[in-house]
């Protein structure tokens, strides 16, 4: 049986952390920005954690 192969698009868009954890981007946050308060922006900038179901759906993509 030949080897499974990771999903290309997930791997470019997610990460995982030391302890295991998917590490995901926000949207929004690359281009309009001057409509955005200041606030906001700085939120979108930031990194966020997928959990859950969605988490272990990744994980296995990445993985492969």
């Amino acid at each position: 049986m030949p080897k499974m192969k990771s999903h290309r698009g997930a791997c470019k868009r997610f990460k995982t952390t030391s302890s295991g954890k998917i590490k995901r981007e926000r949207m929004n946050g690359s281009h309009n920005l001057e409509k955005k308060n200041r606030k906001r922006s700085r939120r979108l900038h930031q990194s966020a954690l997928l959990l859950g179901l969605k988490a272990k759906q990744i994980k296995r993509m990445i993985q492969g």
